[in-house]
């Protein structure tokens, strides 16, 4: 006998319990559908994953066939007299053996028609434009006007110009004319509190006087200026107009809010889930559709709805991922509900329907499924680094050059003072200038307060 799948099959039972199918099967008819990427026009042929899927199958098993696309452009829907269009409709009434495309696992489909395992699995999900909705903030965000090269520049670039402050305050006459007697006002510590108060535009006292440090202390305000301006640019930035004061991140988000529009494909299992859910966001959800009409005819209006912006798609999770392949602009909401698989059509009762789900089964193992899904969803977009906006420190190396500049300088000039001094005291005592400007410099870079072991000095005499 020949079945509605054209096979004509020859099985012998083995004593092992084993079954071989000897099969002489004519060219099968395959209905399909066009949606990007599983089935699309490539010049007079198909291409797409459903495509790729439905030759590796034929290799498989061993089958012919013959792809035509679905006269009425439509899934497969039941009317209230029980018959079905589209794809299932074409099935049922024997006008094609196999329908290969994005169908749906329910039950009421699986009633009228054999479905396989699904080779692929998918639920709902929320698209929509990334400029409309905010993402939970972190509580680091702070940070992430710069990178964190940046910022560890930022760090050794204070140091050096406190360590800095502290050599030019020791080595300037004008700021420690007598280190005999005197005290040092530019320690370590207070040379770092000066760069601090500073750097957050306060001030700090007491501040230098002589030349050479006044060339530092200019050096690094200009630093803090151009330092603090970019960072609050970029923060604010990055937090986009008006902060985007909605956030979107689930369904329970969305039907709590009455700001942007939201809908779904008509006469969906979509729209089916929604409209017999007992969930009460759920069924909100799908009240607030139906009383505004907010559907859409096809997947390409729901994508470019969104990309127009103030309106949320709500559609199979594969398919939303594929938009945000191909639209850098749009984004996917991170919650995923009513799990369910895309499955191959067969006709009730079919002696085939098993044999395809061991098949897939195997693609599936074998890692196939998964090559066929990186293939046809590759993204076009460029990934942004670091949120897109933080600033590297190869962007302000020239404000890092600045400081530098002026970092050498300042001590060179504090040289040039005690080189001075020195040359004027060795004239006046009648002394070499390199061993008064050597003891100078001995006297100076003593890290322990001269003044203080003075006084140690004399008590120990007395």
């Amino acid at each position: 006998m020949i079945s509605n799948m054209g096979i004509v099959s020859l099985c012998i039972v083995l004593l092992l319990g084993s079954e071989i199918c000897i099969a002489a099967r004519q060219e099968l008819i395959v209905t399909t559908i066009k949606q990007d990427p599983y089935t699309m026009s490539k010049g007079s042929q198909l291409e797409g994953y459903c495509m790729d899927l439905l030759t590796e199958l034929a290799k498989k098993l061993g089958f012919k066939y013959k792809v035509h696309l679905v006269k009425d452009g439509a899934y497969g829907r039941q009317d209230e007299s029980g018959n079905w269009n589209g794809m299932i409709g074409e099935v049922v009434r024997g006008e094609a053996d196999l329908a290969v495309a994005p169908l749906t696992l329910t039950a009421a489909r699986e009633k009228a028609v054999g479905m396989t395992k699904p080779y692929m699995q998918t639920g709902i999900s929320i698209l929509l434009r990334k400029d409309i909705v905010s993402e939970e903030a972190g509580f680091f965000d702070f940070l992430s006007p710069f990178s964190g090269e940046t910022w560890f520049g930022i760090l050794i670039a204070y140091f050096v110009t406190a360590v800095c402050i502290c050599i030019v305050g020791r080595l300037s006459p004008c700021e420690w004319s007598q280190p005999e007697t005197e005290p040092n006002h530019f320690t370590l510590l207070h040379s770092l509190w000066y760069a601090a108060g500073a750097l957050s535009l306060q001030g700090a006292g007491p501040h230098p006087k002589a030349v050479s440090g006044r060339v530092i202390s200019c050096t690094w305000w200009l630093f803090a200026v151009v330092l603090l301006a970019c960072y609050f640019s970029s923060l604010s930035s990055s937090q986009g107009p008006d902060s985007a004061p909605l956030m979107i991140k689930g369904f329970e988000d969305l039907a709590n809010q009455d700001v942007i529009e939201y809908g779904t494909l008509a006469s969906s299992s979509t729209l089916a889930f929604f409209k017999n859910s007992n969930n009460p966001s759920y069924r909100r959800i799908y009240e607030h559709m139906e009383r505004r009409k907010s559907f859409v005819s096809s997947m390409d209006e729901g994508v470019q709805r969104a990309k127009e912006g103030n309106y949320a798609f709500i559609g199979e999770s594969v398919s939303l991922d594929l938009a945000v392949a191909r639209h850098c602009e749009l984004v996917r909401a991170h919650e995923v509900i009513g799990m369910r698989g895309y499955s191959i059509v067969t006709p009730l009762g079919s002696q085939m329907l098993k044999n395809l789900s061991v098949a897939i089964l195997q693609l599936s193992e074998a890692g196939e499924l998964a090559y066929l899904r990186t293939k046809w969803w590759a993204s076009s977009c460029i990934p942004d680094s670091a949120k897109g906006s933080s600033l590297r420190a190869h962007s302000m190396k020239g404000i890092f050059l600045v400081l530098a500049i002026g970092l050498g300088i300042g001590v060179l000039l504090s040289l040039f003072e005690l080189t001075s001094k020195s040359r004027s005291t060795a004239g006046e005592q009648k002394k070499s200038c390199c061993a008064v400007l050597t003891r100078e410099l001995s006297q100076r870079l003593r890290m322990t307060d001269t003044k203080g072991d003075q006084e140690t000095s004399d008590k120990n005499k007395a």
